[in-house]
């Protein structure tokens, strides 16, 4: 078993951004987690399936295969022979990712591979439920957040750099709402690990955070 480092929260926090630049500056392999849901959900949408029929989510889940390779040190996502790891990020896709993410058989298949990950080498995994579900016994746990309106802001500026026209209202509503998904559901909700270290990002710049997340893993590593 690798050396793990869990790191749960909601949508916008930083996941993702901190996740990946704590593990290029330790020397760990980063895996983003919201990024296999996200190419679930990129199969849903390309074949115009409801994330509430149970019994297409049920045959789709049989046709679904996800592998995780590594080009430069980033992440790619295959999704049955295809690299889609470019297409992941729009909102649509976003949207329908929470909802795939309440299939027991889409995060029993998911959380399997995820594991099998974390057995093979030292890793840093961001998502919802890492802490609680996927590496319950992860040598170091942290939950970040933000405030919604941080959030919200961070994504518009994300949109409107990319020239991509957006309503910073909308997006604070969307993303009220899926903190409400994720928190609600009944399987795997989002909630922070008894165990989990607490760090709001609101304040912080991302140098920051990523030098927290370095002391406590040196800390964790050397006490």
């Amino acid at each position: 078993m690798g050396y793990s480092i869990a790191i749960d929260g909601p949508a916008g926090a930083g996941k993702s951004t901190i996740a990946r630049l704590t593990a290029e500056e330790l020397g760990m392999i980063y895996i983003d987690t919201g990024a296999m849901y996200r190419a679930v959900a990129y199969y849903f949408v390309k074949n115009g399936l409801c994330a509430e029929d149970e019994e297409a989510a049920r045959k789709a889940c049989k046709n679904i295969n996800i592998d995780v390779t590594y080009e430069n040190g980033a992440q790619q996502i295959i999704l049955n022979g295809e690299n889609i790891t470019s297409g992941l990020r729009n909102e649509e896709i976003g949207k329908m990712a929470s909802g795939v993410a309440k299939i027991g058989c889409i995060r029993e298949k998911l959380v399997d591979i995820q594991r099998k990950l974390a057995k093979k080498a030292d890793v840093i995994m961001d998502g919802r439920d890492i802490g609680t579900r996927v590496l319950p016994d992860a040598d170091i746990k942290i939950y970040l957040t933000a405030g919604v309106a941080v959030r919200a802001k961070r994504r518009y500026d994300e949109l409107t750099a990319k020239n991509i026209s957006c309503d910073i209202k909308e997006i604070e509503k969307d993303i009220e709402k899926r903190d409400y998904e994720d928190m609600h559901r009944a399987i795997s909700p989002l909630k922070r690990a008894d165990d989990a270290l607490l760090i709001d990002t609101s304040d912080m710049s991302i140098c920051q955070v990523v030098d927290k997340l370095k002391t406590i893993y040196g800390e964790r590593k050397n006490g």
